[in-house]
């Protein structure tokens, strides 16, 4: 009788143990709403809503395939504890994809090859620059500014976002500035990977902001101040603060966080305003005005398709409901000044927005119709984003 309890006993607690282990299984449900697939869209997931202490030991397992999904960890505020878990889900049309949230240990973490990547470049005068697996950017800082100013080589006054034309999908930057410094190679050719043959000047170039004061356009100078947060297999983010600038008499200080996600053509930009704007322009600019700008009032966004050289370019901004006021097209005979504006609501001191490019010699886009198409869907994607329930 004894053994027989004993028996019972373990028979219980096992099946106690067993019932406690599946209460303590956590499932990420994620739902596609829309009828068109969803990929290269990154979910942030914070140790809040995971319900855990410790990020840095959390692994997402696809329950279809058996298989750990690529993950990046954020520190956002750098105090040396990771504060976001980043992956990107893969789901059909209209349709919902479970996956479980495990333990896994730093050596059973995916390592994959890093695609966004971004850098401060002080051999390059100090260009902050960023790139995915499809596309990259640059903008200027204080000495372009300061020997623009004092008329010395390579000297920059801008604060318009430059595009880098890449047609390949590993990273350029570090590549491109290694030639140039060092004299064996110049990123103003195309060799294979592509080049650097777009004119920013003081215009907007891509995504670069300005504030519309009666009839004048103001912009900023170069940035000031410069943070990298992160980069890796699913994104780069970094933080760019500009010194407070004239506005016509309105006094506007700006903070940009900037991201880029792998298999995107735009980065985000998150700014944070100082001095009572209600409404900011971001712009694209028209280089010789012989291109065409387009736009869209129900899906948020304005473009620019035009010739540049041997190819054809299209540049876009894009933006939520909530930030949408309006797109224009203003045409200056003054140099660089001729912009395609997307006119944005400025809430709670802060406004977001989405640019980029397609270049069509990088064999992504065939044409402008395909360049819109991209940026109606990309306008769909951030209008109606994937859904999470944790179970």
């Amino acid at each position: 009788m004894k053994i027989l309890n004993i028996i019972v006993v373990v028979l219980t607690i096992t099946f106690l143990s067993s019932c406690a282990q599946k209460k303590q299984e956590k499932f990420l449900l994620v739902k596609n709403t829309l009828n068109m697939d969803r990929t290269f869209e990154t979910l942030e997931l914070s140790k809040d809503f995971l319900k855990v202490t410790d990020l840095s030991i959390v692994g997402i397992l696809d329950k279809e395939t058996n298989e750990l999904q690529i993950t990046q960890l954020i520190d956002t505020d750098e105090d040396g504890i990771m504060d976001e878990l980043l992956f990107q889900p893969n789901l059909g049309p209209n349709s919902e994809k479970k996956y479980q949230i495990i333990e896994i240990s730093a050596e059973e973490r995916p390592k994959p090859e890093i695609y966004c990547y971004s850098r401060f470049v002080p051999e390059r005068t100090d260009d902050y620059a960023w790139e995915n697996d499809r596309v990259a950017f640059r903008t200027y800082g204080p000495n372009a500014q300061y020997r623009f100013e004092n008329k010395l080589e390579e000297g920059t006054l801008s604060s318009g976002i430059d595009a880098w034309l890449k047609r390949v999908d590993y990273l350029i930057i570090d590549k491109w500035y290694k030639e140039y410094t060092e004299k064996t190679g110049t990123y103003h050719e195309d060799t294979g990977e592509g080049l650097d043959n777009f004119h920013v000047g003081k215009s907007r170039g891509v995504g670069g902001i300005t504030y519309k004061n009666d009839t004048t356009y103001h912009v900023s100078k170069n940035f000031i101040t410069w943070r990298t947060i992160t980069t890796g297999p699913i994104r780069t983010s970094f933080v760019l603060d500009y010194a407070e600038w004239d506005a016509g008499g309105k006094l506007i200080k700006d903070s940009k966080l900037i991201s880029l996600d792998r298999g995107n053509n735009l980065s985000k930009f998150e700014i944070t305003l100082e001095g009572g704007v209600d409404k900011i322009s971001a712009g694209l600019t028209l280089h010789d005005k012989k291109g065409e700008v387009s736009g869209s009032n129900t899906n948020n966004w304005v473009s620019y398709w035009e010739d540049l050289d041997d190819s054809e370019i299209g540049t876009g901004i894009v933006t939520t409901s909530d930030y949408f006021d309006s797109y224009e097209r203003y045409d200056s005979e003054v140099k660089d000044w001729s912009n395609a504006f997307l006119n944005l609501k400025v809430k709670d001191n802060k406004v977001v927005y989405y640019s980029g490019f397609g270049w069509m010699k990088s064999g992504q886009f065939n044409d402008n119709a395909q360049w819109k198409t991209y940026l109606n869907h990309f306008s769909e994607r951030i209008n109606n984003p994937l859904e999470m329930v944790l179970k």
